[in-house]
């Protein structure tokens, strides 16, 4: 039997936050821009990589992106300017369950491949006081589901990796997860907290 998870490290996109698709849609059709391009120019991964791993800014990253869109300069400047605006949005449920945690004396940390505009986001969403720490690739220079991201936040969270429940929606990243010694959940909606409740030993 596994170790009971000490602490909990938490993905923020596709967990903690979500995105509608729906102001990404009105910039690509008020554009002209095929559907999804804006999301597929930015995660090339010749300029998603370095934005994620610290060696560019979150500016000269969309600064990549306006430059590969079909449009004039200053439509590409005004498209993605557009787009960036929203910034998603906190689920709730998530929400909770990390305050459960806290509550049940586990710390908790978000643990996100991210660039520098991560912490302005975290202020806006008003998630900074709600967990005890945050973890990102841009801070580490190193991104999920890198083993040296994983030595580091168990190290920055305090605990063996044994002693970690790692929560992420991508398979990849879960996989390294659990090759660096952490107990890895896939996230698939809010219908895994009870499940997670007792990894974490938390009452009922």
């Amino acid at each position: 039997m596994r170790d009971r998870a000490q602490a909990l490290l938490i993905d923020l996109d596709g967990v903690l936050r979500r995105w509608d698709p729906a102001p990404m849609i009105a910039v690509e059709v008020e554009y002209g821009l095929k559907p999804a391009s804006l999301l597929e120019t930015a995660m090339s991964w010749d300029i998603y990589r370095p934005a994620m791993a610290g060696e560019i800014t979150d500016a000269e990253w969309m600064g990549l992106v306006a430059d590969r869109l079909p449009l004039s300069a200053d439509e590409s400047i005004a498209a993605v300017a557009a787009w960036q605006a929203y910034r998603g949005e906190v689920d709730p449920e998530v929400l909770a369950f990390v305050r459960e945690v806290r509550a049940g004396g586990r710390k908790v940390a978000i643990a996100t491949n991210a660039t520098d505009r991560l912490r302005g986001d975290l202020d806006a969403l008003g998630l900074t006081a709600e967990v005890d720490l945050v973890l990102s690739s841009w801070e580490l220079k190193v991104h999920k589901p890198a083993p040296e991201y994983f030595e580091q936040a168990c190290q920055a969270i305090g605990e063996l990796p044994k002693h970690v429940l790692f929560v992420d929606d991508d398979d990849r990243v879960i996989r390294g997860a659990r090759s660096a010694g952490l107990s890895g959940y896939r996230w698939a909606g809010p219908e895994h907290v009870p499940y997670l409740r007792k990894v974490l030993d938390l009452p009922e």
